[in-house]
């Protein structure tokens, strides 16, 4: 009697640790299909493993919302969403907490650039040139045809901001992608950017959210707009959005945890779960996301594989977003967009 009492005080014990362990994370993200895609890929998988439930929340990348979270030291979030020029800022600034390598496994498994000292790429995206065949008599091919209102009437959609909007008007003005960030870096480059927009910018319609441009495509309240190539992929089977990789931009979009968060250690675990190779394959047959984990790839069919940024024949003309020019440059371009936009 005595051993059996020992024996069910012992795994109580065990069981209120392990429920202990299995704390709930609040984990945010930019919401819509790729937040769909988490919920089955990384969300249900971990709840199912015993690890805790997920709190999934979304925002649109406001880091405002996290330094004022850091500083009040009233961090509610666990687990944050962010694109690599943020991330490497809330690094530098302090926001972000530094995450050990290792628990990522061997480094040689991922794209290059993935892994940072305050996060870890979870996967891989483009902003890419999207139009609605039906609303168009020929296919565009570049960022040329993008500003050409004549030969393709219609209002364009742009992500209202200089981030992406800015590189996509000096290749309209015939930069090649290779060279963007070496003209931008120039004040006579971004001089040029700007102009190329005043050209446009009648016939713009802005979009703040990546749900709006397939559904502006849709409506026809625009033929072609700038759009993350996952919300294209998306509608493509109910819709005629196509995409047109040339001139596109990708990024990593990666996890990190703000300065003080509680339980940081099984966010820590959630990141390192997000990145294992049969959660990235999973993640990226529910969405046209590359995976960040190469060993990813084998799991993936080739239909899927076509609509992946990564792919060889997708990628062959595009350019990586430069993390440094957009740390270094992005708050005085960003004002600068501002009052170019509100005039």
């Amino acid at each position: 009697m005595l051993k059996h009492l020992k024996f069910t005080a012992l795994t109580l014990g065990m069981m209120a640790a392990a429920q202990a362990m299995a704390a709930d994370l609040t984990v945010i993200s930019f919401g819509g299909a790729n937040k769909a895609a988490q919920e089955k890929a990384f969300y249900a998988p971990w709840e199912k493993a015993g690890n805790g439930k997920i709190l999934a929340g979304e925002y649109n990348g406001e880091m405002a919302k996290i330094k004022a979270m850091v500083d009040t030291k009233s961090v509610n979030w666990n687990l944050v969403e962010v694109e690599s020029p943020e991330l490497k800022r809330g690094c530098d600034e302090g926001m972000f907490e530094e995450i050990d390598k290792s628990i990522y496994g061997d480094a040689k498994n991922y794209i290059p650039g993935a892994i940072q000292p305050c996060g870890i790429g979870f996967f891989v995206w483009s902003t890419v040139l999207a139009y609605n065949a039906d609303k168009v008599t020929t296919a565009p091919t570049s960022w040329a045809d993008f500003w050409d209102t004549k030969k393709f009437p219609g209002k364009r959609g742009l992500r209202k901001g200089a981030k992406y909007t800015l590189e996509f008007a000096l290749m309209a003005d015939g930069v090649a992608p290779k060279d963007v960030y070496k003209v931008l870096a120039s004040k006579d480059g971004q001089e040029r950017a700007f102009k190329k927009l005043d050209e446009l910018k009648p016939n713009i319609q802005w979009w703040e959210a990546g749900a709006q441009p397939p559904q502006y495509l849709q409506s026809g309240d625009v033929v072609m707009s700038s759009a993350y190539n996952g919300r294209i992929a998306a509608v493509q089977k109910e819709s005629h959005l196509k995409v047109v990789w040339n001139g596109g931009i990708y990024d990593f979009d990666s996890w990190a945890i703000p300065t003080g968060a509680k339980d940081a250690d099984l966010a820590k675990k959630f990141a390192a779960f997000s990145v294992d190779a049969k959660q990235q394959a999973a993640y990226s047959s529910n969405i046209a996301y590359g995976p960040a984990n190469t060993q990813a790839v084998a799991l993936l069919d080739k239909e899927t594989l076509a609509n992946m940024p990564t792919t060889p024949e997708n990628i062959a003309n595009q350019v990586q977003i430069d993390i440094d020019f957009w740390n270094d440059n992005g708050e005085q371009l960003e004002q600068k967009f501002n009052s170019w936009a509100a005039k």
